[in-house]
């Protein structure tokens, strides 16, 4: 699908900067609209002469600049939002504003333009703790903390907008996602991130409890691959989950990633032992399958390590002080 104009915004971003790469490849002409607060110039900058992508400088809450960037598109990816769960806890006005507002501003523009698709970046992390493993998209929703929640509410306008208005929309809930580019900002969070810095630091792992709970690590470039296909689709008003559906144990990540010394950290509340996408739904609708397996992943990772040789990094310390509001708050439920 070669012809027609795509949106992404938060594509400066860690995801959203490897979907702009799989949409130029495919011919499309990209605007990205990214404030950068998460986001990084840096990811974009090997883009920096395709005549085929505008990078605009705004935000979703910014109602004029959303609805710029939306005028004439044939679709919008929209990936825009405030991440991670520690400064949610601290700072809750913002991620509604951004993940619940700006998902509305987005909507609204693509009525007004008459957009053809609207794909929306959902959080697996809407399920908090499961009943089940896999854990289907049928299952029950249960935020644990305000990121969860208002990640969530933007998919909840989604599927409401394409009900009441006809919009074509899909949702994909992403689950535990990683690769080259990942955030290196000064927000602690992912735990890629958080070991490759300590790596090159020569500080030892911080491994959050015992290390065996397991995680469905899902390679960058098979979402974008998930984004890509769902987008191409003719689903409408679906979500759907997006994994590598073989978790992971937290002390396998640090055996592939070749550390020696770690150091175990309290467990925190809230946080599921286990996260594993049922992927049936996606399987059967649009024939998608995850292709990169974790050792081939890490092995990316590693290969691109310098790139977190700037990222702050995070001693027990720092952790306790940085969570310490994660703990005065969903310690006592």
């Amino acid at each position: 699908m070669a012809a027609g104009t795509d949106v992404v915004t938060g594509g400066g971003g860690f995801i959203g900067s490897h979907l702009v790469d799989r949409l130029l490849a495919d011919g499309r002409t990209v605007r990205v609209l990214d404030n950068f607060t998460v986001g990084n110039p840096r990811n974009l900058v090997h883009q920096k002469d395709n005549a085929k992508l505008t990078v605009a400088t705004g935000d979703v809450r910014d109602r004029a600049a959303v609805d710029a960037a939306l005028a004439g598109a044939e679709r919008v990816f929209h990936l825009a939002a405030r991440a991670d769960i520690v400064p949610s806890i601290v700072e809750p006005d913002d991620y509604f504003t951004t993940n619940v507002d700006g998902t509305f501003n987005v909507l609204q523009a693509a009525r007004r333009h008459g957009l053809q698709r609207v794909v929306y970046v959902a959080s697996s992390t809407c399920y908090g703790i499961p009943d089940a493993y896999p854990t289907p998209e049928t299952a029950e929703i249960r935020p644990q903390f305000p990121y969860a929640l208002t990640k969530w509410m933007g998919e909840e306008l989604v599927l409401h907008w394409g009900r009441v208005y006809q919009l074509p929309v899909v949702s994909l809930r992403f689950f535990n996602v990683y690769g080259p580019r990942a955030r290196t900002s000064g927000t602690y969070g992912a735990v890629f991130g958080v070991f490759l810095a300590q790596i090159l630091a020569g500080k030892p792992l911080t491994i959050v409890g015992d290390g065996n709970q397991t995680r469905d690590f899902t390679y960058v470039s098979d979402v974008v691959d998930a984004l890509a296909t769902a987008a191409a689709s003719t689903l409408s008003n679906t979500v759907l989950n997006v994994g590598s559906g073989k978790p992971v144990s937290v002390n396998r990540l640090v055996e592939l990633l070749g550390a020696k010394e770690t150091v175990h950290l309290p467990k925190r509340p809230g946080e599921p032992d286990c996260t594993f996408a049922d992927m049936t739904r996606i399987r059967s609708a649009l024939g998608w399958q995850p292709k990169v397996s974790i050792e081939d992943g890490v092995k990316q990772m590693l290969a691109h390590i310098d790139y977190w040789r700037d990222a702050p990094v995070w001693t027990p310390d720092k952790i306790k002080d940085a969570t310490a509001d994660w703990f005065k708050y969903l310690g006592n439920r």
